[in-house]
């Protein structure tokens, strides 16, 4: 079995900037094609926001995390919906049979993945033959911001050489649609769209939430066990205090997106 290592781990931190996302802010590619009968299924739906933005839309959804640990996070946020079940198992290996939702959604997830066009065959298996298969990802290689600290270019090289050393690929969003096609989609509509974090309270939001994970998340702990520095890992921190609180602060994310047909239409 393909494994997977999720380089954030769930530290307060990580959760704080997950909950942030909803259906509007990370799946407005997806949305237009949602109808109330449709059933979804949420791969690594995380804190449960985007899931529950998804039960208020369509007729079931059912939220996917890769251990009971983190399908209690998802509880925490969804579990309010009467139209939501919690399901534990592994995106190479769905525990559904084949054709069984109308959509099958994951975000962020693929840059974690240990195999992702395995997982999106799987994804591509139990969706069925006229629904959509929907992916969203961050590209950090395009994450672009000013000022043009040090300490933020040292962050993002240690990032990717974390997420890397977990088997994930930090830049899967441009790869997207490569996977897709891989996967055996015929049909497949690559998008992108952004965050942008400008104003002082989004600067204040991301800059302090990327300070304290950069410290005490599990990719902080990865780091310290392969010998970084504590007094590196301070830095790096110091460097996203530094751009919260500059008032020409800015900070752009791009994502990459596929909407996928699993049977071409006639």
């Amino acid at each position: 079995m393909a494994s997977n290592v999720y380089t954030h781990g769930h530290h307060e931190s990580v959760l704080r900037s997950h909950r942030w996302r909803t259906a509007e802010n990370s799946a407005a590619y997806l949305l237009p094609v949602l109808r109330p009968h449709m059933t979804l299924l949420d791969v690594g739906a995380g804190p449960g926001t985007i899931t529950a933005d998804f039960a208020g839309r369509v007729g079931h959804v059912t939220a996917l995390e890769a251990t009971a640990e983190a399908l209690d996070v998802t509880r925490g946020g969804a579990g309010h919906a009467d139209n939501v079940d919690f399901v534990v198992g592994d995106v190479h290996e769905l525990p559904f049979p084949d054709e069984t939702f109308c959509v099958v959604h994951a975000h962020q997830v693929l840059q974690h993945v240990a195999d992702p066009v395995r997982a999106l065959r799987e994804m591509r298996r139990v969706c069925k033959p006229d629904g959509y298969v929907a992916v969203r990802d961050s590209d950090y290689s395009a994450f672009t911001w000013f000022p043009l600290l040090p300490e933020l270019d040292d962050w993002l090289a240690l990032y990717q050489r974390m997420a890397r050393a977990n088997g994930g690929e930090p830049d899967a969003g441009r790869r997207l649609l490569s996977w897709a096609r891989q996967a055996g989609f015929a049909e497949v509509t690559a998008t992108s769209s952004t965050w942008c974090f400008a104003d002082e309270t989004d600067r204040a939001w991301w800059g302090g939430m990327w300070a304290d994970r950069v410290r005490s998340s599990a990719m902080a702990a990865q780091a310290l066990a392969s010998g970084v520095a504590a007094e590196e890992l301070e830095r790096l921190a110091d460097g996203w205090r530094r751009w919260a609180v500059d008032g020409d602060g800015w900070l752009s994310i791009l994502h990459g997106e596929v909407l996928a047909r699993p049977a071409t239409r006639a």
